[in-house]
């Protein structure tokens, strides 16, 4: 497993394991120990998940010693405040039964980021979170927190996948320092990425799937990638990335399949907005 070195000089895995959407425990926790025993050591979580008690579970009964795991969850919007953030800090703290985070990201770029971020930024002082970043924040959100902030962000996890490859975020990104980090690796399942005619042609060169090579190209990017999959047969050909690398004409090949917009989510629709807003976690 690759490693990226965050701003900071923390270390980060480059590929991980989410738990979006697995919100049973039995099967998240089993889910978690199957990822870990398979060789994954980033784990990703959120409040807003409702997993993470599962997440903590597994971590503490994987055999694996917490020094070696590198453990991320988010603040919800609900919480998005200074007071909010520290006490929403704790809850997940207690949920996930850990003593120390590696990395804490502020989920959706909504509410008072601000008040949250000094919160966050405190924490991150105190040593009780190794790193911090964000999430969903695009570039012209980016710019003016970089901008403004006493610590930047060290990751920000976005919507990255061969159709929204967002190069200009990518750009961006590097110029602060902040480490891109892609949820939906896979565009959810969309625009047949695991049968896409180009992706099958180029993995055919080097035996691989489709859906490895839409990883390989994120993390030749520098895009840090947590796909999720609650099958262990899947987990071992997701993380089966590493002994393989696309030749510059295939990242471009892949590259062209870019949208240019997400088919996901619309942050810029204020009904989407006013939906995250209205979803309470207490």
């Amino acid at each position: 497993m690759e490693m990226v070195m965050l701003s900071n000089g923390v270390k980060m895995p480059m590929e991980g394991f989410g738990v979006f959407q697995v919100p049973d425990a039995a099967v998240c926790r089993g889910a978690v120990m199957d990822a870990i025993q398979t060789g994954y050591r980033l784990i990703d979580t959120a409040a807003a998940y409702g997993n993470e008690e599962a997440v903590g579970a597994a971590v503490r009964d994987c055999g694996v010693a917490r020094e070696e795991l590198f453990i991320a969850t988010k603040l919800w919007v609900q919480d998005a405040s200074y007071q909010g953030a520290k006490a929403a800090f704790e809850e997940s703290m207690r949920k996930l039964g850990l003593e120390y985070l590696d990395l804490y990201l502020i989920h959706q770029p909504m509410g008072d980021t601000y008040g949250a971020w000094r919160a966050m930024e405190e924490l991150y002082c105190e040593g009780r979170i190794r790193a911090i970043g964000v999430c969903n924040f695009y570039p012209h959100v980016l710019a003016d927190f970089c901008e403004t902030v006493k610590i930047k962000p060290m990751v920000n996890q976005v919507e990255l996948h061969p159709f929204f490859s967002q190069e200009n975020a990518l750009a961006l990104m590097k110029e602060y320092g902040v480490v891109p980090e892609a949820w939906g690796p896979m565009a959810e399942g969309k625009h047949g990425i695991f049968t896409h005619p180009v992706l099958t042609e180029i993995g055919n060169q080097y035996g691989k799937t489709p859906a490895q090579v839409a990883l390989r190209w994120n993390t030749q990017r520098g895009v840090v990638v947590i796909p999720k999959s609650v099958h262990q047969e899947r987990m071992q050909q997701n993380i089966d990335i590493w002994d393989f690398e696309l030749s510059e004409r295939d990242m471009k090949r892949i590259a062209e399949l870019d949208l240019g917009h997400s088919e996901i989510v619309d942050h810029f629709n204020p009904d989407f907005v006013k939906a995250l807003h209205g979803r309470k976690l207490h």
